[in-house]
């Protein structure tokens, strides 16, 4: 598939507009003819019919759970009209000239177009045709500032000392790690490429440490940049270019495989990779705050799951945790995705769960800062991220529950998430004052 198409923004831009200006021109197009009853009955049988499939499917996909999420209410609109048009354009191929016959096929395939950006936009978490195929087409990010020889925490926060200098750009830049600077595993895991976001702070002639943020999206998913890169881009420009450098990883391998955050003979050293892999290559090549402090491990629905995991078994590494309507333990979801890693084993599967890993450790979480968010209208993942909220303040985190106000498990969750933890995190991490 050619890479400018992988590219298109279906989000913003004028790709929608003319999909949906198309599907538009071809149904009034359709429309305009002589009005004989039997065609009129015809048509609206077959909008009528069009429309019923459409809402009953996703009524169907809604009660059987099929996704492990409520679907949005714009879904059930896009596909009632959707399919209302397709069952307009079907009906019209029959008692129609042949230049009509082609208006009606083009109808089915600009109005299925039409419906799923629609779609892509109500969940709101991915932004191109590549971003939903899992295919990263990102060029590669390289010419980090090298890292400081010291590891001296800062006398003050970088947000009373910084004076952003005159060629600092206006936004960050993100990129695939690839090459030479492949983020690779050493313990038979195999990722898909990494993408790194560098705030314009990072991107002066002589850039300060600054603090690092390991982020991992959901199942199904890749590492998606968009959802972080629009909110750090969002923070910096509100704090003199200043925001963590995030590193946006693979914990799955596969678009639709669930290692379970852990190191398996299934899957291989997913966990190794994080937590030792990943944090090598950050001090050999990036400028940043060495103390755990300035540290963050964060992720998404299941990339939430390994987050708290990774924050509650490795204290020493990770000082603070963020999830945005993170599952609280790997395969919560759906426990059967995860049977390949544990093999029935029960008492392996709740052992790597957070409540078994935060008793492991006790008194290690002073000072660390957990952040649990979910929407307001999400009934699983919120009660979820409230419970893991309080196993992480009764291990002795600093922790703030937030529920997302009007969203759901999708992409207006996890931004309000992201919003809402760094927000708590930017004083803490010296970006604000």
């Amino acid at each position: 598939m050619p890479r400018w198409l992988l590219e298109l923004d279906l989000v913003d831009g004028p790709v929608p507009w003319i999909v949906w200006g198309l599907a538009l021109a071809c149904l009034i197009a359709l429309l305009i003819r002589p009005l004989r009853r039997r065609w009129v009955v015809r048509a609206s049988i077959a909008v009528v019919t069009g429309a019923l499939v459409g809402w009953l499917l996703v009524v169907f996909v809604d009660v059987a759970d099929v996704f492990g999420v409520p679907m949005p209410d714009a879904v059930k609109w896009w596909t009632t009209v959707g399919f209302a048009a397709i069952g307009l354009a079907i009906v019209s191929l029959w008692d129609s000239r042949w230049w009509r016959k082609i208006v009606a096929i083009v109808t089915v395939i600009a109005s299925a177009l039409a419906m799923g950006i629609g779609i892509n936009q109500a969940f709101a978490l991915d932004r191109t045709l590549g971003d939903i195929l899992g295919i990263n087409t990102l060029g590669p990010l390289d010419h980090f500032a090298p890292p400081l020889t010291t590891a001296d925490p800062p006398s003050k926060p970088l947000a009373e000392t910084w004076t952003p200098p005159a060629d600092m750009p206006a936004h960050g830049r993100f990129g695939s790690l690839s090459g030479a600077d492949a983020l690779t595993s050493s313990a038979g895991f195999t990722p898909r490429k990494a993408t790194i976001y560098l705030p314009p702070a990072a991107l002066v002639k002589d850039p300060p440490a600054l603090p690092v943020v390991v982020f991992m999206m959901g199942l199904p998913g890749y590492p998606n940049p968009h959802p972080m890169v629009d909110v750090m881009n969002e923070f910096a420009a509100k704090h003199d270019g200043l925001a963590p450098i995030v590193i946006i990883a693979d914990q799955l391998d596969a678009q639709d495989q669930n290692p379970g955050c852990v190191d398996s003979a299934a899957y291989g050293g997913v966990e190794t990779y994080f937590n030792t892999d990943i944090p090598h290559w950050i001090r050999g090549h990036l400028r940043v705050l060495q103390d755990p402090k300035y540290w963050t491990i964060a992720g998404y629905s299941n990339g939430g799951a390994c987050a708290f995991i990774y924050g509650a078994r490795h204290p020493g590494i990770w000082g603070n945790i963020a999830t945005a309507s993170g599952e609280p333990w790997a395969g919560f979801g759906d426990p059967k995705s995860v049977q390949k890693v544990y093999r029935g084993d029960q008492a392996a599967f709740d052992a790597n769960k957070p409540e078994a890993i935060l008793a492991q450790h006790p008194g290690a979480y002073a000072g660390h800062d957990a952040i649990f968010a979910a929407g307001a209208l999400d009934r699983k993942y919120g009660p979820a991220n409230r419970a893991s909220a309080a196993l992480a303040e009764a291990a002795g985190f600093r922790t703030t529950f937030y529920l997302v106000p009007n969203a759901t498990h999708t992409g207006p969750g996890l931004r309000g998430g992201l919003e809402k933890a760094f927000e708590v995190l930017y004083p803490r991490l010296g970006l604000s004052r």
